[in-house]
């Protein structure tokens, strides 16, 4: 059989022996550096970076402080913490919605955050 016959069998393998969330994660990494976005995994602090992925959480603080909506992006390959200052709630901004996001990364507290990120609402596919 020919070599590519043979990438044919391997990505048939791991697509069939693959757990659902890793095939989701490769499809997520895949569709976000089509559209020129930067992995997660590759952004440096202090970097001008956009980002596409899954919303997995959005959460505004207690009420009783200063006002931010926080949401982790998810690329495929690691997570951006998405904070809006000054903001409670946004339209479109809930779990499971794809959004491409662009600004400058900073790492707080270990995880990597994007603060007031320029946003587009991406269609659902």
């Amino acid at each position: 059989m020919s070599v590519s016959g043979d990438g044919y069998w391997r990505r048939l393998m791991r697509r069939l022996t693959s757990d659902v969330t890793e095939l989701d994660a490769d499809d997520l990494s895949r569709k976000a550096e089509a559209v020129g976005a930067m992995r997660a995994c590759d952004c440096k602090s202090g970097e001008e970076v956009t980002v596409m992925g899954r919303l997995r959480t959005v959460e505004m603080c207690p009420r009783d402080s200063a006002a931010t909506l926080e949401a982790e992006l998810f690329d495929g390959t690691e997570g951006v913490t998405l904070v809006w200052m000054g903001r409670r709630r946004i339209a479109g901004i809930e779990p499971g919605r794809t959004i491409k996001a662009r600004g400058r990364i900073a790492v707080r507290d270990g995880r990597k955050v994007l603060y007031n990120p320029y946003y587009e609402l991406q269609n659902a596919s």
